[in-house]
């Protein structure tokens, strides 16, 4: 991706006025000398990078996992992008819970980020695309620092708005999701809080043909049974699949998708145990360990045809995982990003949204997060795995082993 040069950066802070379309150019003084940043060099995308978005993966999960019949699905590469974004203008005991909840440097991370999403791989059966954008309250009162736009530029691409926060905008910002989710995801937010200055939004969409579509023989109708014993009807999707997982207390396989760029994983806890207490049970190194050794193996597989659409808010979730000054209209240090009305900022919520579908053909996955920035006065024998009781699965970008989507399904929603 093309980086944003120094004028668009500028445009954000002299423009005033309309609303939805990208600050593009437009140029002063104040942009003078300021360099364009060198993103470092990534050498290892399987390195320190990978093992961070896996721990942060598990992490989310194992806070966001709910009780029986209550599916869940987030995606740590989306998550970690907004709050990468965030972290572009955080400064003292603010970016440091945040470095150390991500599991890495500030620039590192964002610089590891910039050369995974560069990375992914793409085709005409496969994609998984990233977009960011920052929406910028146009009052005349929010001062935004040029060094943060400037990095949430190089690293992340990431367009700029600028719009009046009334009534219309919640179409527009609504809209650039459901745009740059292909439709999965329609709507982020409903309403605009008299506070809120600034939204940093990220948003992933994920399809892909399976390498082997399954025939129409191949789905026959089953039963998937809940952890409370209950059961209810499913198509159950049989295939032959030869990438086997287990652990301790798990078993698994992979199943690809064209070109074995990105795989479908999933593992199915033993029996007693639930998958709340698998889930618990993991880490991001248990978990890397398990995708990094699949086993050759002859696998009888079974897959629920299923969809399933969750939303959190993540405020809470990251405050639990160590991310709290953040969230404190008292404590925050976002001096990096700006102010409002000389008032300091802070991160009043995190939103978070996922959807997916399989089926025969492939798999289809969205992903939206969004950082709420408000200022205080205004989150040999055949192994058989079928998946008729609930379970873990992934979306794995295969050149690193890293899970860009990831969740549990403990019921089948209609």
């Amino acid at each position: 991706m093309k980086k944003k040069s120094l004028l668009f950066l500028l445009c954000c802070t002299i423009l005033s006025g309309c609303a939805r379309e990208p600050v593009h150019e437009g140029g002063s003084d104040l942009m003078e000398h300021i360099a364009a940043k060198e993103i470092p060099q990534e050498a290892d995308l399987s390195g320190p990078g990978a093992a961070a978005l896996t721990a942060l993966g598990v992490r989310l999960l194992q806070d966001t996992a709910g009780e029986e019949d209550e599916n869940t699905l987030l995606s740590p590469l989306s998550i970690a992008c907004a709050l990468g974004m965030v972290e572009n203008g955080a400064r003292g005991e603010t970016r440091t819970q945040m470095e150390r909840t991500l599991g890495m440097p500030c620039e590192e991370m964002a610089a590891y980020l910039y050369h995974f999403v560069h990375a992914l791989p793409a085709s005409g059966q496969y994609k998984l695309r990233a977009a960011d954008s920052i929406w910028l309250r146009d009052d005349g009162s929010l001062k935004v620092e040029r060094d943060f736009l400037q990095a949430n530029a190089d690293y992340y691409d990431a367009d700029v708005y600028k719009d009046p926060f009334d009534d219309p905008f919640i179409g527009r910002i609504n809209g650039w999701v459901e745009e740059n989710t292909d439709g999965m995801i329609q709507e982020v937010i409903s309403e605009v809080p008299a506070n809120a200055v600034m939204y940093l939004a990220d948003a992933l969409a994920f399809k892909a043909e399976w390498e082997s579509m399954y025939t129409q023989d191949q789905v026959q109708a089953g039963t998937f049974t809940r952890e409370d014993g209950t059961s209810q009807p499913a198509d159950l999707m049989y295939s032959e699949e030869y990438g086997y997982l287990r652990d301790e207390h798990a078993s698994g396989f992979v199943k690809y998708y064209v070109d074995q760029k990105y795989a479908f994983a999933a593992l199915l806890p033993e029996e007693g145990m639930s998958v709340k207490d698998y889930v618990g049970s993991l880490t991001g190194e248990r978990l890397r360990k398990i995708l990094q050794n699949v086993e050759e193996a002859d696998v009888s597989a079974a897959v629920p045809r299923y969809t399933c659409a969750y939303d959190v808010r993540l405020k809470e979730v990251l405050q639990t995982m160590g991310i709290r000054d953040v969230f404190d209209p008292d404590q925050a240090d976002l001096s990096g990003i700006g102010s409002y009305e000389d008032q300091p900022l802070y991160v009043s919520e995190m939103a978070h949204k996922a959807f997916i579908a399989v089926d025969e053909r492939g798999t289809e996955a969205g992903a939206v997060t969004l950082a709420e920035i408000a200022t205080k006065g205004a989150a040999v024998e055949p192994k058989i795995v079928y998946l008729d009781r609930p379970f873990v699965y992934m979306l794995i970008e295969c050149g690193t082993d890293v899970p860009v989507f990831i969740g549990t399904v403990e019921t089948l929603e209609k």
